[in-house]
């Protein structure tokens, strides 16, 4: 219930149906007595303060006149692709450039969020999964999800505010932590099979594979 109070974030997300994305993701202390509701606000107010060091710019390079949520969303989305810090705003990049061209983000994470809400256990993404009805599903609706699909840490924030400007329109884990990122399908298509390469060459030798989930 304190976590569908949208009122904590209704001048930033104004169509919010939840607080996801916005209870920022930090180590916090609270007594045994802390309500949930005192829990959810004190998180958000960490969103707000974090967001204000940000100063919320607009880039020109950006596919559109970014609101809060957008950037949540996008930066949520680059929060569940990545680990690595340093790749973050090339991923962000990625995202905006397919929404600049009109391409469907096809973000493994959007389905997986969308399966989390009917209720399946999180895992491996299967080709059947792709065509789950959900409005979070990004290989079948173009644009961006109804909203964020996690709580995105100031790394992805920043990320998703000032992305770093690419030709990229495809990404693929690379086993080690990273991506491989492409500007064509030939080439993405490339990575691919490098990456299937990858993995059966470590599980000949018996190594554990680095790709995230």
């Amino acid at each position: 219930a304190a976590a569908h109070d949208t009122s904590l974030i209704s001048d930033l997300a104004p169509h919010a149906k939840t607080l996801e994305g916005f209870l920022f993701p930090s180590t916090y202390q609270f007594t045994r007595h802390t309500t949930c509701k005192q829990v959810a606000a004190t998180m958000v107010r960490h969103f707000r303060a974090i967001w204000e060091t940000l100063q919320v710019p607009r880039f020109p390079q950006l596919p559109l006149d970014i609101t809060p949520e957008d950037a949540v969303t996008v930066a949520s989305l680059v929060e569940r692709e990545t680990p690595n810090g340093q790749e973050r705003p090339l991923v962000a990049s990625v995202f905006y450039n397919r929404l600049r061209k009109d391409i469907p983000l096809q973000c493994d994470a959007t389905i997986q969020y969308a399966l989390l809400l009917k209720g399946r256990a999180e895992g491996d993404v299967k080709h059947a999964d792709l065509s789950v009805d959900s409005p979070y599903n990004t290989y079948q609706h173009r644009g961006l999800p109804p909203g964020p699909i996690a709580n995105p840490g100031e790394a992805s924030l920043k990320a998703a505010l000032a992305p770093e400007p690419s030709d990229y329109l495809y990404f693929v884990a690379n086993d080690h932590g990273g991506h491989f990122f492409s500007k064509t399908l030939q080439e993405h298509n490339r990575n691919v099979a490098r990456l299937r390469r990858m993995l059966n060459d470590d599980a000949a030798q018996g190594v554990p594979s680095n790709t995230p989930e």
